[in-house]
């Protein structure tokens, strides 16, 4: 049996997940990141996007954060997110009309328009439907 690492994943409502893993893959602001058992101690913000964990019994779940931060610490990871969502919770199809009203708010700029608002509901929801991707992979190989 494999070295596992309690983690927790926490959003601004409720506690997600809970429980014992033996990987973790996480989008950082310079790239992806694994953690596993014996990880160095470690604290650094996420962009949004899927996290990937390996739970104990080999099983892969796979969330959708919309930011926060990842804290590794002997024996414990944690991610706090304001938003944390698992993929398979998602509505894809709400997904893809998010994005589009997004692309569409972009492309129609009108006087009251907040560019920062539509670019990050953009943003948001490019990591989501990336979230729901990397679902329908993992289901592929199954």
């Amino acid at each position: 049996m494999a070295m596992t690492i309690h983690c927790d994943i926490v959003s601004a409502e409720e506690e997600i997940f809970s429980g014992l893993i033996e990987m973790l893959v996480a989008s950082g602001e310079i790239g992806e990141l694994g953690v596993g058992y014996g990880h160095a101690p470690l604290l650094t913000s996420l962009v949004p996007g899927p996290v990937r964990i390996v739970t104990q019994n080999g099983d892969e779940e796979i969330f959708y954060v919309s930011g926060g931060f990842l804290e590794v610490q002997p024996g414990i990871v944690s991610i706090l997110a304001d938003t944390a969502l698992r993929a398979h919770d998602m509505d894809e199809a709400a997904v893809e009309e998010a994005r589009r009203e997004a692309e569409h708010a972009l492309e129609n700029q009108s006087g009251e328009f907040d560019y920062g608002r539509a670019s990050a509901r953009l943003a948001e929801t490019a990591a989501q439907l990336a979230t729901l991707r990397k679902l329908k992979n993992r289901a592929g190989r199954g």
